[in-house]
């Protein structure tokens, strides 16, 4: 929905009705994650996608239905016997698509909701997707850290989802959750999609040279939120990294420890220490290294990669905690320039979040993904 947010908020503010359909579910080599939006416009104009093109014509058709009749639809896509490219996932997965009718009668919320977004606040949105009771379908609540907005029909169902979208907003997660028909714990009849809006993942980038802006360029282009940092001015500018959301001039190991210290770093966030000069990335590995943050790579030959762990057990670091640390820096794809050794270096991130090893899929055989 994310994608989507500022188009149907355009149209939302003007008054128009506007179908989204949302990924809900996936089975198999699904081909978008749950959360993926597709908007269908009443002027038949598209934004978004639910599977990249596989069932977007089926879905944009039950979207026309759905703004004529204000009714929401559960509807699930897989491969189609007759004609897998008209209406199927030629990649062989399973989608449920939810089809609902967005107004500002029907959705009140949705202002709040995107200025949150847009702050980058932590939000969730749990939608009511299946029900026996039609008017309880397509019910919303928006979820908060603090607060609620909205109603799924009953204090009880409200109380109880309100509880398990706080969970998923705080893993950064989104799924689908069922419950008895008034949100009992126990039971099935009601189906409840929870979209988690956390703050983008953020990359930290020491090192203001070349490969640090092909960094930042690639590292905004999967959604991360991305600093580069260096302790020298006349390279640290704005000017060098237009890609960046922020630049920062600081000594890397300061900075680093005073966003931990204020709590700005979590399992999502990458850090890349590009710098290799041992007076730059010695501490600020020191201290990246005893963080929680979910990859720490450093750029090097093999030498300075020896030389850098002599130099960092000397400083009272244990094997665990160098165990974390990836150097040489990215995934052998025989990298030459900076923009390929970027695509080397969030190829291995990648790798690493999902468990991909990196391999060629043409010498593989099994599932593509994974999870």
């Amino acid at each position: 929905m994310r994608d989507v947010l500022d188009e149907l908020m355009r149209r939302y503010s003007a008054g128009e009705t506007a179908a989204l359909g949302t990924v809900v579910a996936t089975f198999s080599s699904a081909p978008r994650a749950p959360g993926a939006s597709m908007l269908v416009s009443a002027d038949g104009e598209v934004s978004g996608s639910v599977s990249g093109g596989c069932v977007e014509g089926a879905v944009y058709e039950l979207g026309q239905q759905v703004i004529s009749s204000g009714e929401g639809v559960l509807q699930r896509y897989g491969v189609s016997d007759d004609d897998a490219f008209a209406v199927g996932l030629t990649c062989g997965g399973i989608i449920d698509v939810y089809v609902e009718s967005i107004t500002a009668a029907r959705f009140p919320e949705l202002a709040e909701l995107a200025k949150s977004v847009d702050a980058e606040e932590p939000v969730a949105l749990a939608t009511v997707v299946e029900h026996p009771d039609p008017d309880r379908r397509g019910g919303h609540l928006v979820v908060w850290p603090d607060r609620v907005a909205g109603t799924l029909g009953s204090p009880r169902a409200d109380d109880a989802v309100a509880d398990d979208a706080r969970g998923l907003l705080a893993s950064g997660r989104t799924g689908l959750l069922h419950y008895g028909i008034d949100g009992q714990r126990r039971g099935e009849g009601m189906a409840v999609f929870v979209n988690s809006f956390e703050p983008p993942p953020r990359m930290l980038v020491f090192g203001a040279i070349d490969y640090a802006a092909s960094m930042a360029r690639l590292g905004t282009f999967l959604g991360y939120r991305v600093t580069v940092c260096d302790a020298r001015p006349v390279f640290a500018t704005n000017s060098r990294f237009p890609d960046a959301d922020e630049v920062v001039v600081d000594w890397p190991h300061r900075y680093l420890a005073a966003e931990a210290e204020a709590g700005r770093l979590d399992r999502r966030t990458v850090i890349a220490v590009l710098t290799h000069d041992p007076k730059f990335d010695v501490p600020l590995l020191e201290v990246a290294l005893r963080t929680d943050v979910g990859y720490i790579g450093a750029m090097g030959s093999r030498r300075t990669h020896d030389d850098r762990l002599v130099r960092l057990r000397e400083s009272g670091l244990t094997e665990e905690e160098l165990s974390r640390l990836s150097s040489p820096i990215g995934l052998n794809l025989g990298a030459r320039t900076p923009e390929e050794t970027a695509i080397s270096i969030t190829a291995e991130i990648i790798a690493l979040r999902w468990g991909g090893g990196g391999e060629r899929l043409t010498d593989l055989s099994g599932r593509i993904h994974l999870s």
